[in-house]
């Protein structure tokens, strides 16, 4: 018993944690990025290295080896990231009574892009750290006289010295060790000495970027910015507004469903319902479930909304309308009306209190 409550706690736990990187969304991404690079460092320590020790195929492997899996993991920050489908969506949406902004999508892409480039930048970095893929790719560019005894290559070809280097990061296949460590240190310390000014090099371009473009463009970097949030949000809104209609349309479709079937039924809960004292919240909940409907009540007039906020998104100023009591069931302006395309004696009319419009013009 003990142990179910224990495990319970800790699924408690994991779906709290789960719901706030949920709710935060810098704050996921930052930690799928995290996730991302540690994978990458744990891929390279697990990973066994293999150099073909072939004239031929070494310098292929090795330079394979440092470019192909930091693209992939490049690839990968994209596809992780839900940001690509925002960006895609605001890229490719019709312009409609919408103006779309450059700068607020180049600003989501390169938002996304130095996400991406942590996980590669860490395999990059341990790659030339640890020399192996250095060493595979140059042992044959390696002038063997400065390493070996003349007695050792006289008398050999050049193909039979290029497979004697090719040779070098192969223990087994290397008969003189004194050579093969010291041509190994050799190309290991040029290795390692990449690695350190790239890292010198990311780390400059990273502080470049974060300490002195806002200098230069703070108004437009932070107009880009909370815009960029915006199209996000206003997304998410959406979704969740699209998901309680279909809620309350689904319930409200079912209980009409068993109330048109069967009368009986129907008359049994009014009966029970009276002698418990509960119409009122039975009222209540029907009434909410009716204006979480919005006024869209038909299959017709919910394709509509979708399309038109698909072709035309309203433009966005905040504005407060003056509504007569008489008039509260109507629908505001020919903005709300082109937007959502209700069809004619299909969706009730309802209150609209508030209105934005927003011309991107950042």
């Amino acid at each position: 018993m003990n142990r179910r409550s224990s495990e319970s706690h800790k699924m408690d736990k994991f779906r709290m944690m789960f719901q706030f990187l949920q709710s935060n969304q810098e704050s996921f991404m930052n930690g799928i990025c995290g996730i991302m690079a540690l994978a990458s460092a744990q891929m390279y320590s697990a990973f066994e290295f293999s150099c073909p020790c072939m004239p031929e195929y070494n310098y292929t492997y090795g330079i394979g080896l440092l470019i192909v899996p930091p693209i992939w993991f490049f690839l990968l920050g994209f596809v992780l990231n839900n940001n690509v489908s925002v960006l895609a969506e605001e890229w490719k949406r019709p312009t409609g009574m919408r103006t779309k902004d450059p700068t607020v999508l180049r600003y989501m892409f390169c938002s996304i892009t130095q996400r991406s480039l942590i996980a590669p930048a860490v395999w990059v970095s341990v790659t030339l750290m640890d020399g192996k893929s250095f060493l595979c790719a140059f042992s044959v560019s390696l002038d063997i006289d400065k390493f070996a005894n003349h007695s050792l290559v006289s008398g050999m070809s050049e193909a039979e010295k290029l497979k004697l280097l090719a040779r070098i990061p192969c223990k087994d296949l290397f008969g003189n060790p004194e050579v093969r460590v010291a041509a190994s240190r050799y190309i290991k310390c040029i290795s390692q000495a990449c690695g350190w000014m790239f890292l010198l090099l990311m780390t400059f371009i990273a502080f470049l970027i974060r300490a002195i473009r806002p200098c230069f463009t703070q108004a437009a970097f932070l107009k880009t910015k909370y815009w960029s949030h915006y199209i996000d949000i206003e997304r998410k809104m959406f979704d969740e507004t699209c998901k309680e209609h279909a809620k309350s349309f689904a319930k409200v479709c079912i209980q009409q469903y068993f109330e048109n079937v069967s009368g009986e039924m129907r008359n049994y809960h009014h009966r029970r319902s009276g002698e418990d004292g509960g119409d009122s919240e039975d009222e209540d909940k029907k009434e909410s479930d009716e204006d979480k409907l919005l006024g869209i009540r038909a299959q017709d007039d919910m394709n509509k909304v979708l399309w038109n906020w698909h072709t035309c998104k309203p433009a966005l100023a905040l504005r407060k309308d003056q509504i007569d009591g008489e008039n509260k069931g109507k629908l505001n302006g020919g903005i709300n009306g082109a937007a959502n395309g209700f069809a004619n004696g299909h969706a009730p009319e309802i209150q609209k209190k508030e209105w934005a419009v927003y011309y991107s013009k950042v």
